[in-house]
């Protein structure tokens, strides 16, 4: 049986201090680009976790890819929308006049639209962020620009107090073995320390049988996971069609007797992980993302 985890409650926070350099230091984005120290005024972002980062930061927006709406619901109020993260309308984004244009570099795409807003004298941003400490320096980035630093010491250090407490607590407990599955309506695939739900397995010192079996990344097949017999097994959805792609995992492997007899089959430990937590950058919710999966693969 597949079951669904919803979020959970954190435990006390302890202050640590803050992970940014001296408000003095350089900025630079992701790419080593140096990015000018001053508040900018119009401020377009290509993607929408980076949008809602920028918001936290105590930034507005005029700007913003559809997927600010659609995955982050966010409300832009006056703000346009310039297309989509993988087709966003540079004509658009260079009518706002941007003074600041927020980009991922995980998107072929934006480093490319990065190259011609630059060339047009646009100064941009551009970020990449698959682990806790990539938003942090993100964040020491965008609360520098919106001279907002308050901001920052009342979320990042309380973050990784939290976070560091969850590890060293997981670290000191037996390791489970987990099959970290993401999930289309087309197909599904094993994950290693590639995403976002992998890093933070790494983290916790979980054993991904994917990651011991580079075969499996390659190619899922039963064989590799019944050698692999996981404690857990977690499934990420992406896409919007999240009944649709849990029907294609049933499909391929859980009509199958030796998917049955899996040991994380047979214990029940089969799950569906909430997206917003770990398909979707969690931004400001990562001591939660970290929380929630302590709980099911250890506090049990």
């Amino acid at each position: 049986m597949i079951r669904r985890i919803c979020a959970s409650i954190l435990c006390a926070l302890l202050l640590v201090p803050a992970l940014a350099g001296a408000e003095s230091a350089p900025l630079v984005d992701d790419r080593g680009v140096a990015i000018a120290n001053q508040t900018p005024q119009r401020v377009v972002s290509l993607y929408g976790s980076y949008a809602e980062a920028w918001t936290q930061a105590g930034g507005a927006l005029v700007g913003a890819t559809e997927d600010a709406v659609s995955e982050r619901g966010m409300d832009l109020g006056k703000a346009q929308i310039i297309g989509t993260t993988k087709e966003p309308n540079l004509e658009l984004v260079l009518a706002l006049d941007p003074d600041l244009v927020i980009l991922s570099l995980d998107i072929a795409a934006q480093v490319g639209a990065a190259e011609v807003l630059e060339a047009a004298g646009v100064p941009c941003a551009a970020f990449r962020v698959d682990a806790w400490q990539d938003y942090a320096r993100m964040m020491d980035v965008f609360t520098t620009l919106t001279g907002r630093r308050d901001l920052y010491d009342g979320l990042i250090p309380p973050m990784q107090s939290a976070i560091e407490e969850i590890i060293a607590n997981a670290q000191a407990q037996e390791a489970p073995s987990v099959l970290l599955l993401r999930a289309y309506s087309t197909g599904v695939k094993a994950k290693g320390a590639d995403n976002l739900a992998g890093v933070m397995l790494r983290d916790l010192g979980c054993v991904n049988i994917a990651d011991r079996q580079n075969s499996l990344l390659e190619e899922l097949t039963l064989e590799a996971i019944v050698a692999g017999d996981p404690d857990f097994v977690l499934i990420s959805v992406m896409g919007g069609d999240e009944e649709a792609a849990l029907a294609v995992v049933e499909d391929t492997l859980g009509q199958n007797p030796a998917w049955q007899g899996l040991r994380a089959v047979q214990a029940g430990h089969v799950y569906v992980l909430d997206r917003e937590l770990f398909h979707y950058k969690p931004n400001a919710r990562w001591a939660e993302s970290y929380a929630c999966l302590y709980e099911l693969l250890f506090a049990a």
